[in-house]
């Protein structure tokens, strides 16, 4: 008998989804049977992805959420449900980054970094959190548990140090502890909370680098000298995402070909 992960049922909230990672993440979800809500600030990309969504037999909504207007995330996470269902699986994958040097970081560069990769990433986590939280003690109550699943997405910058980025670095550290915090407080209530850390991996925002003296040369320097596709997080995931993972809480999961301990 083959073996496979079904979301069926499930509604899935990706951040971040109009490009790169949180493309494939949504995609990779829906295909696994996922009601896939699609949430970012370019609209019309959302669309798009939709409709390429809907053309292969899925299910996606489209959710404009802009993850730095904290007042605004609340409201935006109970439209998701109300036009979706309640939330079972969230993809936290809104982020951003500055290239420069650490005595050129000005408090701008650092706000627009943080704003989005650590504070907005949180009280997103916050927002569903809470929904679960009250969803999975009325379960509990009735003698059942609900597999609910939070996937922080970090990356490997949280891990290692890396040149040029070091407030990108910092901003994933903190949401790898705060994936901790989490993991904690909400185990008792069936919700288990996850980070991956990729690394490298190229994007359509990132494809031209590559081919540039500066990319071949970063190439050189990582473990197996090549760089990951969007696919490659895939199987780890679905993993993640699915009931097969109840006994995986709180965990660190480097996706980076080795890049974290060379």
């Amino acid at each position: 008998m083959a073996y496979e992960i079904s979301l069926q049922g499930k509604v899935a909230l990706v951040t971040g989804a109009s490009s790169g990672l949180g493309v494939q993440f949504a995609k990779s979800l829906s295909l696994a049977g996922a009601t896939v809500i699609l949430a970012a600030r370019r609209e019309d990309r959302l669309e798009a992805i939709k409709n390429e969504i809907s053309s292969q037999g899925g299910k996606a909504f489209v959710l404009t959420l802009d993850v730095t207007d904290i007042p605004s995330i609340d409201h935006a996470i109970q439209i998701a449900e109300e036009i979706a269902g309640p939330i079972d699986i969230l993809v936290n994958n809104s982020g951003v980054s500055t290239t420069q040097r650490i005595i050129d970081v000005t408090p701008n560069d650092y706000d627009y970094v943080f704003n989005t990769n650590t504070k907005g990433a949180f009280f997103v986590a916050q927002a569903v959190g809470k929904r679960m939280v009250e969803r999975a003690k009325v379960a509990q109550k009735a003698g059942q548990e609900l597999p609910l699943r939070i996937i922080n997405i970090a990356s490997v910058a949280g891990l290692k140090a890396l040149g040029q980025i070091s407030i990108y670095c910092m901003s994933k550290a903190a949401v790898v502890h705060m994936t901790r915090a989490m993991a904690i407080e909400w185990g008792r209530y069936g919700i288990n909370v996850n980070a991956i850390c990729p690394g490298y991996i190229e994007t359509e925002i990132n494809s031209a680098y590559w081919e540039t003296d500066g990319g071949k040369k970063l190439i050189q320097m990582l473990p197996r000298k090549r760089v990951g596709n969007t696919k490659d997080l895939e199987g780890l995931l679905l993993l993640l995402v699915s009931s097969q993972s109840g006994f995986v809480n709180g965990s660190i999961i480097a996706a980076d070909d080795g890049l974290a301990i060379a």
